[in-house]
């Protein structure tokens, strides 16, 4: 239906959207670990790290899954369907001016998570802090339900996604997407979020988000012909 209902595209935006989860996430999964100053140490850590994302992309994944399922209920109110997938595009231009630092038009949605994460954050407390990857995995999928703008919007559309399985894929390789940046963010951190952090590299990021949702809105008005046409027949 759109352009990040493709698992391809829902990779992409989790790599380019990796510098908001390197400013948001970098310093969570920095303070992860006991502190080790020499970097060949810090490399030994890496099965931590990548158990602690497995933790957190699993969790994308289920609630994926969960909102697929959810979606299916609305698939064939075909009014419900545009409404969802112009509602989803718009958030992916919110997201894409959020990461270019234009606005925090995402900030709602991420106050609205808080609720449900009041009841999750005094439980992370008991893996740290981590020393065996039996306490970096809980901790991850603990983790996986911190309030993210972006998250929501990739969320949006495993709403329109259509089932279950396919929203499980969408957040699956979206996570898989952010995966390198908060390895990196792990173990080279201070020169890797300096990176991230720098304007022109939001900007360039940002606009390409905001590429994905225009994009989608522009194929919008075919969109609404198509479902018509269907809808008649």
């Amino acid at each position: 239906m759109t352009v990040v209902t493709d698992y391809s595209s829902a990779f992409l935006l989790g790599l380019f959207g990796g510098v908001h989860c390197v400013s948001m996430c970098g310093g969570i999964v920095g303070a992860l670990l006991p502190r080790v100053e020499a970097s060949s140490a810090r490399l030994w850590q890496w099965p931590l790290h990548l158990s602690y994302s497995i933790g957190r992309i699993g969790s994308y994944t289920a609630v994926g899954a969960f909102v697929g399922a959810f979606g299916l209920l609305f698939k064939d109110i075909q009014p419900v369907s545009f409404a969802f997938f112009v509602l989803a595009n718009l958030m992916l231009i919110a997201l894409g001016l959020y990461l270019a630092g234009f606005t925090r038009l995402l900030a709602p949605f991420e106050r609205g998570g808080q609720v449900l994460w009041r009841y999750i954050q005094p439980l992370t407390k008991r893996f740290l802090p981590v020393r065996s990857v039996a306490q970096a995995l809980p901790l991850g999928v603990l983790w996986g339900f911190l309030p993210c703008g972006m998250v929501y919007s990739v969320l949006s559309f495993a709403l329109l996604s259509g089932s279950a399985a396919r929203g499980a894929g969408l957040m699956l390789v979206f996570g898989l997407g952010t995966l390198p940046n908060l390895l990196l963010a792990g173990l080279v951190l201070g020169r890797f979020r300096d990176f991230t952090r720098n304007g022109k590299v939001r900007l360039l990021v940002g606009l390409l988000v905001v590429g994905f949702g225009v994009y989608g809105l522009v194929r919008a008005p075919g969109l609404w012909e198509f479902l018509w046409e269907n809808e008649i027949c």
